[in-house]
């Protein structure tokens, strides 16, 4: 999945440069997109995701990866992050079963 965010689904825009004498050319928005590793508490290690830094403050303001993953809807994660949260919601059923 190329320059598309793991969290937010945010990707790439088009629009145009216009110089002084008002020609246009296209040009594209690239999301500003981190290659990071995030803690996952209930998985117990590290999960890398290419993600924006818009998301990882979103992850951040959510109280982490798992409180975001767990507390959002299905409709607005991406694939990856759908997958993810089903690991996540697994591991952490074992561990409240394990107690």
């Amino acid at each position: 999945m190329a320059r598309r965010c793991s969290i937010t689904g945010k990707g790439v825009l088009t629009g145009n440069n216009v110089s002084h004498a008002n020609n246009k050319t296209r040009r594209r928005f690239l999301p500003n997109l981190q290659e990071t590793s995030v803690l996952s508490d209930a998985l117990g290690q590290m999960v890398r995701l290419k993600v924006s830094t818009r998301g990882l403050k979103t992850i951040e303001h959510n109280g982490g990866l798992d409180a975001f993953l767990l507390g959002t809807n299905d409709s607005r994660l991406t694939a990856e992050a759908r997958r993810l949260k089903k690991r996540v919601a697994k591991a952490a059923a074992n561990k409240v079963a394990a107690v």
